[in-house]
């Protein structure tokens, strides 16, 4: 656990859910609550006072980003950023893994629909993602783009993002979900064309969050096809006419996003760039080390990739002839929150994650088998 950041959160201690949902700190609900009453007691300074909350959430995710403020713009979620890419690609192919998330999925479905861009599905290996050997094998001339998850939400596999770039090459584009590692795992995200991510799991910034940042490559070749009135040049300027996209990553700006979510994801941003990446990502690791182990010490079967180095926060797994439904049950019973599904349990753990709650998992497990 790492202590200091860990004082900023009242999350239970068996909370082991941040793939699915990351509870806000005390840092979030305070701003969010801020921004509120400010907004109840408006006069003529309010609105401009609270819109500078975005300002500092877009720089502050710029920086964590690599890049700078005008290639970045502030979304509220992940799927606005994608449909922005996808509808900005005018036509040929784009691969994307049938096992990513349907987030991924949906964009490039409707952009076929629309005679588009038109999705080619990877099929990776089960408990892996997508890695440069299967894109390479997947090439073609008509391919003009590749979507990627940087963490896999079943496995926690992470992409070799760098490794990518250079199997694609720079004329073509590579669009980078990064909802499942963002601020808690350090990755070449300046490899990314588009890097989109929400910021209601791991970043724990609550609801309606999120940013993307485009390259230079992406501004040039993506068309704005969303762009809305805030996204255009001369936002300020009422006359009536059609204005030009805005010539920066505000371009994929539809309207004002609310200023109270905004200084929401301020707030959590600023609590990871003062505790670092780096630091966040080490505190992840050893807590799944330990979870890996307890699994596999009562029978379970680890679906996730075995090398630490190829894996994020997530951990799946399954226990052998005991339905996933039940060991949910036992964790339950020890005030343990995993993701369940049909096929196999979800553990992801924080950076505020204490060590009893390792013990607890242990616990849930042992009574499966007494």
């Amino acid at each position: 656990m790492l202590s200091p950041y860990a004082a900023h959160f009242d999350t239970p201690a068996g909370y082991l859910d941040f793939a699915r949902f990351g509870p806000p700190s005390r840092d979030v609900v305070a701003a969010t609550a801020h921004a509120m009453e400010e907004s109840a007691r408006a006069d003529h300074t309010t609105v401009d006072v609270l819109m500078r909350a975005e300002a500092t959430a877009r720089e502050t995710a710029a920086r964590l980003a690599g890049t700078d403020a005008e290639h970045t713009v502030l979304l509220p979620n992940t799927s606005t950023g994608l449909f922005h890419a996808a509808l900005g690609v005018r036509a040929g192919v784009v691969l994307a893994a049938r096992t990513d998330f349907p987030a991924n999925h949906y964009p490039w479905r409707r952009t076929a629909d629309l005679g588009r861009a038109v999705p080619r599905w990877l099929d990776p290996v089960p408990g892996g993602g997508v890695t440069p050997d299967l894109v390479r094998g997947a090439l073609t001339e008509e391919v003009v783009a590749v979507s990627v998850s940087a963490v896999d939400f079943r496995s926690g596999f992470r992409a070799d993002l760098a490794a990518l770039r250079e199997v694609i090459g720079p004329d073509r584009l590579l669009v980078v979900d990064a909802i499942q590692a963002f601020g808690v795992a350090e990755m070449a995200w300046d490899a990314a064309d588009v890097l989109v991510a929400g910021g209601q799991k791991w970043l724990r910034a609550g609801w309606g969050t999120g940013f993307a940042t485009l390259s230079d490559r992406a501004l040039e070749r993506l068309e704005p096809v969303l762009t809305g009135w805030t996204g255009v040049a001369d936002i300020g300027v009422f006359d009536g006419a059609d204005h030009p996209p805005a010539a920066d990553a505000r371009r994929w700006s539809v309207t004002h996003l609310s200023p109270v979510t905004a200084a929401a994801f301020a707030a959590a941003l600023g609590l990871v760039e003062r505790y670092t990446v780096a630091a966040i990502e080490d505190a992840i690791a050893a807590r799944v080390a330990e979870l890996a182990e307890v699994v596999a010490r009562h029978g379970g079967h680890v679906l996730s990739p075995a090398d630490p180095e190829r894996r994020a926060g997530i951990l799946a797994f399954t226990l052998p002839d005991i339905d996933p439904s039940l060991v949910g049950k036992a964790l339950h019973a020890e005030g343990v929150t995993p993701t369940v599904r049909d096929d196999s349990l979800r553990l992801s753990p924080h950076a505020s994650t204490p060590a009893e709650t390792v013990e607890r998992v242990a616990a849930a497990l042992s009574s499966l088998r007494s």
